[in-house]
């Protein structure tokens, strides 16, 4: 008998690439949810092995009906508005969206009485926001200061499910992701944003200038191929009500990023400075302290930066 999975966000960047994951090893039945038809094209190759639900997460009575049925012995909660950029603009959508869709599927755990279904819930190294030197590596007892709306959300999110741990005993465990990357992100993040202006470039959709933001941050990127395989792992694995950072260990200043990506393209690009581009508030590094998630599942990443940032360009060529 496959174990019934159930993962919110399914068609997203993340969910996608954990759906074909979770797949690959044949033990699990894998359902999940979507909220728009347009990103069902992240599941194409694997699209008729799932179970796929259109679901607005905000729709409280759709969601107790929906975990009622499905019944799942493992919850991954991905979805979620995910640009803290988007965050500056809407940050009443943001933290209200975010909070509203977790309550909404910890209440319908909870009503379901599913007590030995185990949860993940997915917060984000940005609720670490403006670290200091003296900081760095992060681990998971740094101080929180958040720096957008996003971030405050994903706060909300983690701690939702310590409370839920504590209140109703609910196996959830909690991870604080660093930013991964990879073939399927959105192009409201910086590297698949490069990456889709360079391919667009190539192709002589858009004149060889390249607009840019704050280069000189520093950030810990993996690929996202290698977090869901972290996510599996520790879903399963991880002590529940304990929370884990999950990152490569290694840093990345953008400026550096942008010029490998540049280096795969025969195009002569001219890089200029967009202010309009830049954040509010923008965190000069984050550097994640994995030794608490490694030491549980036994994980490192697999997948070189190159290769990652390669796929990712190529991802692009292929769509635009």
């Amino acid at each position: 008998m496959k174990k019934r999975v159930f993962i919110t966000g399914i068609s997203g960047f993340a969910g996608s690439h954990l759906a074909q994951h979770l797949l690959s090893q044949n033990i699990y039945e894998v359902s999940g949810t979507f909220l728009s038809e347009s990103s069902l094209e992240n599941l194409r190759e694997i699209e008729d092995k799932l179970n796929l639900e259109k679901v607005d997460l905000t729709n409280r009575k759709r969601i107790e009906v929906l975990i009622g049925s499905k019944k799942p012995q493992l919850v991954f909660h991905l979805a979620a508005l995910a640009s803290p950029a988007y965050s500056f603009e809407y940050p009443a959508e943001t933290i209200t969206n975010n909070i509203a869709i977790q309550i909404n599927i910890l209440e319908a755990i909870r009503k379901a009485n599913l007590k030995s279904c185990r949860i993940l819930i997915v917060s984000s190294a940005d609720v670490y926001g403006a670290v200091t030197k003296k900081d760095l590596p992060i681990d998971e007892e740094t101080p929180f200061r958040p720096t957008n709306p996003y971030a405050v959300s994903k706060i909300t999110q983690d701690f939702l499910g310590l409370q839920y741990f504590f209140s109703y005993n609910l196996s959830i465990v909690r991870v604080r992701s660093f930013n991964h990357i990879g073939p399927r992100q959105s192009a409201d993040f910086v590297v698949s944003s490069f990456a889709k202006k360079i391919a667009e470039i190539e192709k002589g959709k858009k004149e060889p200038v390249l607009a840019v933001g704050n280069l000189e941050a520093k950030r810990d990127l993996t690929d996202v191929r290698d977090i869901v395989k972290a996510y599996s792992l520790i879903a399963k694995k991880g002590k529940i009500g304990d929370a884990y950072n999950l990152g490569s260990g290694v840093s990345y200043k953008i400026a550096d990023i942008l010029e490998w990506l540049l280096s795969f393209s025969k195009k002569k690009i001219k890089v200029v400075s967009d202010p309009s581009l830049f954040r509010p508030v923008d965190t000069p590094e984050l550097l994640c302290d994995n030794r608490k998630i490694r030491k549980a599942i036994d994980w490192k990443p697999t997948i070189s930066i190159a290769e990652t940032l390669k796929d990712t360009l190529d991802y692009w060529r292929n769509i635009v």
